[in-house]
C-alpha cells in the first residue's frame, strides 16, 4: 500500500464515527461487518420501521406466521405457523403454530403474543398500521377479528379481496410477532414498549439486537436457538457510513466485509481485485420526482406532462446510475405479475417547453427539491435540477438526511421531491393504493401514501379501478387490471416515475451465502459463511 493511499485510508477512518470497529484491523471471523448507509432509520420497532434500512434490520431479529425466508425469497412459506386452513366463504384463517419455538428472551412463542403484536400495530398506529388495518381491523372490532385458541390464532377479516392477499398482508413486515411478556414488562406511560424497542429487540429471529446507536452502527448476535436453524455466523455489524469514497476505503483495507451504496464507478474499478466481488441484485423499488399539490404553481397537469420530458433517462442510467437503476416508468417494477415495463417518455426539453407554452404557463418556476444527502440521490437531483432547467423549471436542492426528507414527505411540507418507494407486500395493490388511491386528502386523514403525500386527490375512476383490482379473484383480469391502472398513472399523475432500482454489492471474496432478494425485507444474513 502506497503513503498517498493510506494517508487517504486514514483520514477517510478518522472522518468517521467511532465505533468499536474503526481501527484497520480485518474484521472477526466469526462476525459479518457491513459498510452500509443507514440514516434513514426513524425506529425499529416493527410497529412503526417503514424505512429500507429498518426493514432489513427487522428481518434478522422477528418473524410472522408466514413469510418469504432467505431460502427462496419468491415463495411464501410457514413460518411461525406450521400450517393454516383457509375459509373463504366466512373469511377466515386458522393459523396452527409451530411446536417448541422461543423468543430470544427464552419466554415461549404463544398464539396469545401473535394476537398481541398485531394488536399494537393497530393500537399504536404508527406509519406501517396501515397494512393491517386494510384488513377490516379497528381498535374497536380487533378482539373479535384475531383471537387465541390454544396452539392456533384465528384471523377473520373484511373486505372485498382474496385469502392469497390476506396472507400477502400477513408475510409484511407489521405482522412481525413480538414478545408479549417481555414488551408488558418494559411498557411506560401505555406505549406497548415502543420506547424500550428503539433500542432493543423482542423478537425469534435469527439474530438478537446487542446495540443500536442511531446514525453509527446495529450490532446483532447469533440466535442459537433459531428454530430455522442457528446462523452460521455469530454476530453482523452493521456500521453507518455515508459516505461511497468511505465504503470502498473499507472494503478494500480488510475493515469491512460488505459495502452496499457503492456508485458504479466503484463497483467497475473493484472488476480487477482478487480479494474482492461484486454482485447485482433487482430490487422492487421505484424511483419518482413528485410534485406537492398544495403548491399552485405546480398543480397545472401541463407542468406534471413536461417533466416526463425533462427527465434525462439515459443520460443517468448511462452514467452514474450504470448497473443501480434502470429506466421503468410504471409504478409496479418489472419481473412480477402485473408489470406494465413500457417506457413511452424520453428526454425531450423542446416537447416539454411547448407544452408548457401551449398550456399558458409562465415559466420560470421556482421549485425547492428536498433530496436524501446520500450517493445516488443528490447525483440525481443535481441531473433534474439541470435538465429541468432548460424549459425555465428551477429547482432549488434541499439536502437532508434520509430521516429529515422522509418526515418531511409525510407532513406534506415539501414542494417537489426526489425518493422511492418499495412494496410493503407482494401484491401489486400495495403500490397501487400508494400511486393511484386517494379517496380522502384532507390533512386530518394521513396515509402512508405517495398520492396523499403529494396532496394529490386522485380522480375518483382510478380510486374505483384500484378497489376492483384487489377485489378481482381472476390472475389474468387482475393483472390487466393493474396493466391500465399504471398506464393511467404513467399518462396523468404528479408522481413521475423514472427508475427501478438495482442493488450492487461488494463483498470480500471469502463471504458467501448472503441474500439479497428484491425488498429490504429480503435481505438475510443467517446463511452467511466466511470461509
Amino acid at each position: 500500500m502506497n503513503k498517498l493511499f493510506k494517508a487517504a485510508l486514514l483520514a477517510a477512518a478518522l472522518a468517521m464515527p467511532m465505533t468499536p470497529m474503526a481501527s484497520l484491523a480485518a474484521t472477526p471471523a466469526d462476525v459479518l461487518v457491513v459498510a452500509q448507509n443507514i440514516d434513514d432509520i426513524v425506529s425499529i420497532d416493527p410497529a412503526e420501521a417503514y424505512e429500507f434500512s429498518s426493514g432489513e434490520y427487522v428481518a434478522q431479529t422477528y418473524d410472522r406466521l408466514v413469510q418469504y425466508d432467505a431460502v427462496d425469497t419468491k415463495t411464501l412459506a410457514a413460518g411461525l405457523a406450521k400450517e393454516w386452513a383457509v375459509d373463504d366463504a366466512n373469511k377466515t384463517i386458522t393459523f396452527t403454530l409451530r411446536d417448541g419455538v422461543k423468543f430470544t428472551s427464552g419466554n415461549p412463542l404463544r398464539a396469545e403474543d401473535v394476537v398481541y403484536s398485531w394488536k399494537r400495530v393497530i393500537t399504536l398506529n404508527k406509519a406501517p398500521a396501515f397494512i393491517l388495518t386494510q384488513l377490516g381491523w379497528t381498535p374497536e372490532n380487533y378482539d373479535k377479528m384475531v383471537t387465541a385458541d390454544g396452539n392456533k390464532v384465528v384471523v377473520k377479516y373484511e373486505g372485498d379481496f382474496s385469502s392469497a392477499f390476506v396472507l400477502n398482508v400477513l408475510a409484511a413486515r407489521p405482522a412481525s410477532v413480538v414478545d408479549a411478556v417481555t414488551l408488558q414488562a418494559n411498557e411506560a406511560n401505555g406505549d406497548m414498549g415502543n420506547a424500550w424497542l428503539k433500542s432493543n429487540s423482542a423478537g425469534t429471529g435469527p439474530f438478537v439486537l446487542k446495540a443500536f446507536r442511531p446514525g453509527e452502527l446495529i450490532n446483532m448476535t447469533a440466535n442459537a436457538e433459531y428454530f430455522n436453524g442457528a446462523p452460521a455466523i455469530k454476530g453482523v455489524i452493521i456500521r453507518h457510513v455515508a459516505e461511497a469514497a468511505t465504503q470502498q476505503l473499507l472494503l478494500q483495507s480488510g475493515d469491512v466485509d460488505m459495502a452496499k451504496n457503492l456508485t458504479s464507478d466503484q463497483i467497475a474499478t473493484l472488476a480487477g481485485n482478487d480479494k474482492v466481488t461484486t454482485e447485482t441484485y433487482p430490487q422492487a423499488a421505484v424511483h419518482f420526482l413528485s410534485f406537492n399539490q398544495k403548491t399552485e404553481t405546480l398543480t397545472p397537469p401541463a407542468v406534471w406532462d413536461a417533466a416526463r420530458y425533462l427527465v434525462n433517462y439515459k443520460g443517468m442510467t448511462d452514467t452514474f446510475l450504470k448497473g443501480q437503476m434502470q429506466t421503468h416508468q410504471a409504478f409496479w417494477p418489472s419481473g412480477f405479475p402485473g408489470s406494465l415495463d413500457e417506457t413511452p417518455y424520453s428526454y425531450d426539453p423542446a416537447k416539454a417547453k411547448q407544452i408548457l407554452a401551449d398550456a399558458g404557463i409562465k415559466t420560470p418556476i421556482k421549485v425547492t427539491l428536498d433530496v436524501i444527502n446520500s450517493t445516488p440521490f443528490t447525483d440525481m437531483a443535481q441531473s433534474l435540477q439541470a435538465s429541468f432547467a432548460e424549459a425555465g423549471i428551477n429547482f432549488d436542492i434541499i439536502p437532508g438526511t434520509g430521516s429529515q426528507v422522509i418526515t418531511k414527505y409525510r407532513a406534506r411540507t415539501h414542494e417537489a421531491m426526489l425518493l422511492y418507494w418499495g412494496p410493503d407486500f407482494m401484491d401489486p395493490h400495495s403500490n397501487a393504493k400508494a400511486f393511484a388511491y386517494n379517496e380522502d386528502n384532507s390533512d386530518e386523514n394521513y396515509q402512508s401514501t405517495t398520492t396523499w403525500r403529494n396532496g394529490w386527490a386522485v380522480p375518483e375512476e382510478l380510486n374505483k379501478e384500484t378497489k376492483a383490482a384487489l377485489a378481482e379473484a381472476d390472475p389474468a383480469k387482475r393483472s390487466a387490471m393493474y396493466i391500465d391502472l399504471q398506464k393511467k398513472v404513467q399518462e396523468k399523475s404528479p408522481i413521475v416515475i423514472m427508475f427501478q432500482a438495482a442493488t450492487q454489492v461488494a463483498r470480500a471474496k471469502n463471504v458467501e451465502g448472503y441474500v439479497n432478494g428484491a425488498t429490504s425485507d429480503f435481505v438475510y444474513y443467517r446463511l452467511v459463511k466466511k470461509n
